[in-house]
């Protein structure tokens, strides 16, 4: 009765939160538009001022200043304080990636982020791996200048470090600016955009591994009101791992068009490739990772696919606009859009736990088998050829205005979406190979294709947001979004059914809303509390009737603080996230459906000071507890989901000599902690914590620099997670990057 009652409750206030917020925001819609006809003739609204360049426009998106934001744009869609948002916000600059020397993947930028797990399986040089207070946020989850980044199987995009001028992370649901989106949170990377300035950067350099780059960044004025960007990059060489080795660059030109103060558009291309092949140290059995097996452990250099065969390349190109118009009453309306494409084509064997003569197929159980004579790992055969087409359009109003005591701000959106996913996967049973004496080159059986099929998604949401102040530091956040999504699924015929040609095809309709209350006192102590729901669109459509998204709430509580006597944000939060209407599969039936239910707690702490001219720190720790609440297999409900690392935390401290001989000398280290994870879903097997620790000296002088940056310094040998018992990753290893740049 007691957990009727509870769900009760919680079923009440999710409709409260779906149905009134989005309503008192529509209203007061209406309102401000009947407030400001009343008050056309008798006041006339200040003006928004615009400023160019570097000034207070591009606060919440152009640079950081140090290692301090003040200002996001990703809490709110509108460049808002970060005290002001009510939920968790994390920011990372551009002086604190290049500090950090991170230079191909933005998931190794969050590395130093509470809350966020990123680079689970170790290094995958081909895709960004993000997990937000627990929950996946590598598909559904990414954004891009504000617009979704969305990927399902192997269709999804990667994004150059070089490119970006910052990176934020939005905690928590973000349905209500975004529509489906992961419920743990959102990384929103944001673009390097022309700054209406005539400069250039170049930088050259490799690492230990015999990788290098070259990379360009180009800043000019074509003439008056016209300016440009360029931005490029190339890079390639060995990896870690035997046998690896990748090529991969980039080009990004960019034209900023201001004709006057209040209107605006920025044109952008990108051209981006990658052509690898694969690194190793990943997907690789508990037993001889984690633990040791009979022979020992595995090599985490060890490469074992195949060298003839294994490639892995894409090629993505993306074009879209930023428009700005700022009207004389004071309001704006703002459009991105932008286009997709990729095509991404892989072949690369892969293990499965260990070879078993008296097995068909490898399982679970087979993990502690006893080991044949030979260490012989099972490798299944895999290619697949994916081909994406995107499309996303974001239109907003905005607007300040005056009822009285109140001041709102009133955000008004509507956007779009489409995705189209056509691919194919297919398989083999490989010949096994040794984990410790791997001997290559016997011919593989060919690849038997097993999923054949167009996926096309499509999603219109509408939405507004009302951010209201009173009182001397009151700070109310109103926002509802009704959305619609449909879902296509087009199935080919495949090895096991050639005859198969099947459609399923399904549409919902979701309601999204966030309240947020919080009070800034003059000291800069911003204590708040927010409740949000969200949804998450399935797009696998299965016969088993998975029409239903993901769905759910969370509840926040924290307090933001940034010092009047030093230049720093603070912020300490507790929160919890539920996730419902999960896809689980019965162990027994072997039926999927969505009664599975995931329920995350969490506290997170983070801190990023500029402390003086000469002293930059960052610092971060969150504990989270993961629980699975319903499931349809009964045996793992109280455990936890494996993975996520119960504890992480973090600190970076970075010194700089501003006089004397040593002028423009830096030095900055930093430590990684990541404590226990679970293997398994059935919580028998345990992934021990891991410190790392990170290091980096530069210096500068003339506009010429000089950067050593390395990451995990003593070289420790650690496992970063595991998806379960046969799927487990050897986390970084230790790499030394040099760097030579030039500013002009």
């Amino acid at each position: 009765m007691a957990k009727q009652s509870v769900y009760s409750a919680e079923t009440g206030l999710k409709r409260i939160l779906r149905g009134s917020v989005a309503l008192a925001t529509i209203l007061t819609a209406m309102a401000a538009a009947a407030q400001e006809q009343r008050q056309q003739d008798a006041t006339r609204l200040a003006p928004i001022i615009v400023e160019g360049g570097e000034g207070a426009a591009n606060a919440a998106t152009g640079p950081v200043d140090g290692y301090v934001a003040k200002e996001t744009t990703t809490g709110s869609k509108t460049g808002t304080p970060i005290s002001e948002i009510p939920q968790s916000v994390s920011v990372i600059g551009r002086d604190e990636i290049e500090d950090r020397g991170v230079v191909n993947k933005v998931d190794e930028i969050l590395r130093y982020t509470p809350g966020v797990t990123t680079e689970p399986f170790g290094v995958d040089a081909d895709t960004d791996w993000f997990y937000i207070r627990g929950f996946d946020a590598t598909q559904t989850g990414v954004f891009l200048d504000g617009l979704n980044l969305f990927s399902y199987g192997f269709g999804g995009f990667q994004i150059d470090p070089f490119m970006l001028e910052r990176v934020e992370v939005l905690k928590g649901p973000a349905s209500v600016l975004y529509g489906g989106a992961n419920p743990g949170g959102i990384v929103n990377m944001v673009s390097k955009r022309p700054t209406g300035e005539t400069s250039a950067y170049a930088e050259t350099g490799i690492n230990s591994n015999a990788n290098a780059f070259l990379g360009f960044d180009v800043n000019g004025i074509l003439n008056e009101g016209v300016n440009y960007r360029v931005t490029g990059k190339v890079s390639g060489g060995e990896n870690y791992t035997d046998f690896s080795n990748d090529l991969r660059g980039f080009i990004l030109p960019q034209v900023t068009i201001e004709r006057d103060d209040a209107t605006s558009l920025t044109v952008y291309g990108l051209l981006q490739g990658l052509d690898q092949r694969h690194v190793g140290g990943s997907f690789l059995p508990y037993v001889g990772t984690v633990e040791a097996a009979s022979f020992g452990k595995i090599d985490r250099k060890a490469f074992f696919g195949e060298p003839d065969i294994d490639t892995g390349t894409y090629v993505q190109q993306m074009l879209g606009y930023e428009f700005k118009h700022e009207f004389e009453s004071g309001w704006s309306f703002t459009q991105n859009l932008r286009y997709g494409h990729l095509y991404k084509h892989e072949d690369a064997p892969y293990t499965y736990g260990y070879y078993d003569p008296d097995a068909v197929f490898p399982a679970p159980s087979y993990v502690n088998a006893p080991v044949t004579p030979d260490n012989l790992l099972y490798r299944l055969g895999f290619e697949h050829t994916s081909k994406v087409d995107t499309f996303a359009v974001d239109n907003r109003v905005e607007g300040e205005f005056d009822t009285g005591a109140l001041s709102h701000t009133l955000l008004v959106g509507l956007d779009y979406k489409f995705y189209r996913l056509d691919q194919e996967q297919a398989s083999s049973a490989a010949t096994p190979i040794s984990a410790t004496d791997p001997i290559y080159g016997v011919p593989q059986p060919p690849n038997r294709i097993y999923i054949n099929q167009e996926i096309t998604q499509q999603q219109l949401g509408v939405y507004a947001q009302d951010q209201i102040r009173f009182g001397d530091g009151w700070i109310v956040t109103l926002n509802g979004r009704y959305d619609y999504v449909d879902t296509k699924t087009e199935n080919g015929p495949t090895y096991w059914d050639p005859a198969q040609n099947s459609t399923f095809d399904y549409n919902e309709s979701a309601l999204s809303g966030r309240a947020g209350l919080g009070y800034e006192f003059a000291n800069g102590i911003t204590p708040y509390i927010s409740a949000s729901t969200f949804f998450n669109p399935i797009v696998a459509v299965t016969m088993t009737g998975n029409t239903k998204p993901e769905e759910g709430d969370q509840f926040e509580a924290g307090i933001k603080y940034e010092p009047t006597f030093l230049d720093g944000v603070f912020t300490a939060s507790v929160y919890q996230l539920t996730k419902q209407n999960v896809v689980v599969t019965d162990p027994l039936t072997m039926v999927s459906s969505q009664m599975g239910e995931v329920r995350s707690r969490g506290i997170e702490l983070e801190g990023k000071v500029n402390i003086n001219e000469s002293w930059k720190l960052i610092a971060g720790l969150d504990f989270i507890d993961l629980e699975i609440t319903e499931d349809a297999n009964t045996a793992l409900i109280g455990n936890t989901p494996y993975l996520i690392p119960d504890t992480q935390a973090s600190l970076w401290l970075d010194y700089t000599v501003q006089d004397g001989a040593l002028e423009g000398m830096s030095v900055g280290a930093g430590v990684r902690y990541q404590g226990e994870s679970w293997a398994d879903n059935e919580n028998t097997a345990k992934v021990p914590s891991a410190t790392v620790f990170d290091a980096g000296i530069r210096y500068e002088k003339n506009d010429w620099g000089a950067a050593l940056n390395v990451a995990n310094l003593f070289d420790k040998e650690y496992v970063s997670g595991c998806g379960g018992l046969l799927t487990c990753g050897y986390g970084d290893a230790r790499t030394i990057t040099f760097k030579l740049s030039k500013k002009w």
